[in-house]
């Protein structure tokens, strides 16, 4: 018992030191000074909205109607946007890295030029889907996905550089 008890006290020290390095805060009160807290837009009747150009980091729009919105050239990495429907919305040149994009529906919608490096795309549909110059590197999809994808990729993103159709694993 008494190994254990040195273990945890060390891991204290651990943390706690690493916590001052870093300039992490622990406890309730963790608020990181770079970053306001995420916005939640989950369940959200969002229709038309206009979030073009906006930083919205860490957002949650999960399960929200996003029919018709613009958020061409938009910050939203790590934002979450599960299970929502963004059918016809104008996503040209945002910015999803590190996302959560599982289930939504991008019916008509625009992702030209879109990065989408290192999203989960998991369920995710592309029907009549504009993605010329969208960058897919490092994101999960279902294989049946990225086959439907390679049909129609093409471009270069103008940001990352990168192929759509190499992003993609096309062959």
């Amino acid at each position: 018992m008494q190994w254990f008890s040195g273990l945890l006290k060390r891991s204290v020290v651990a943390i706690v030191g690493l916590a001052l390095v870093t300039g992490l805060r622990v406890g309730p009160a963790a608020a990181n000074p770079y970053y306001p807290p995420p916005l939640s837009f989950s369940n959200a009747e969002l229709k038309g909205r206009d979030f073009s150009g906006q930083q919205l980091r860490a957002a949650e729009f999960s399960n929200a109607n996003l029919e018709l919105t613009n958020f061409s050239n938009a910050d939203v990495r790590g934002a979450i946007f599960s299970g929502s429907v963004a059918t016809n919305a104008n996503f040209h040149g945002a910015d999803f890295t590190t996302g959560m994009l599982d289930s939504v529906s991008f019916t008509r919608s625009d992702l030209g030029d879109a990065i989408l490096a290192d999203t989960i795309l998991l369920r995710a549909t592309f029907e009549d889907t504009e993605i010329t110059g969208a960058d897919f590197s490092g994101a999960i999809l279902d294989g049946a996905q990225a086959r439907k994808l390679c049909q129609t990729a093409a471009g270069v993103n103008p940001t990352t550089g990168v192929a759509t159709r190499d992003s993609l694993g096309c062959r």
